[in-house]
């Protein structure tokens, strides 16, 4: 057989075939920055904050006051509705296992008005929202990864 025709009706779709099946195996996924595993510990997905750069995180442990600093504001698109959310670059708040509360710096947009995410609850399988007295259900499924800043390339 002729080596030219071997390569185009053989090895050719072989190699096309597997390009497509797994287009880049080596693609290591990045490291959760520490405030995003705290977030494990508190019962919550890490999806919850976005794929960015954690200059800071603290928290104190008897009050449940945290501090999370990121490389600058984020806008991200929220699962399952498509909402627009945007993080400051200091978000704030307390948290205790299953809820943080008195938070300050996520913001989203429902019904042509930005609200601010005043508390966030972890109840079973569902993340629970809240704005103000009015609350927002989830599954916790769909913040199981960290979404990335629109815009912007993952750098944690």
């Amino acid at each position: 057989m002729n080596p030219k025709i071997f390569f185009v009706f053989v090895l050719l779709p072989n190699l096309i075939s597997e390009s497509f099946q797994n287009p880049n195996p080596k693609t290591p996924k990045s490291t959760p920055s520490r405030a995003h595993v705290e977030l494990t510990n508190y019962g919550f997905p890490v999806g919850l904050l976005p794929a960015t750069t954690v200059l800071g995180y603290a928290v104190n442990d008897t009050s449940g006051d945290f501090s999370v600093r990121l490389g600058g504001a984020c806008k991200i698109t929220l699962p399952p509705d498509n909402y627009i959310a945007t993080y400051s670059d200091t978000i704030t708040g307390k948290i205790v296992k299953g809820r943080i509360a008195e938070l300050d710096g996520i913001r989203v947009r429902a019904f042509f008005k930005w609200w601010s995410i005043t508390g966030i609850r972890s109840s079973g399988d569902d993340i629970v929202f809240e704005v103000g007295m009015v609350t927002a259900k989830y599954p916790s499924k769909n913040f199981d990864d960290s979404p990335a800043c629109e815009g912007q390339h993952s750098a944690s």
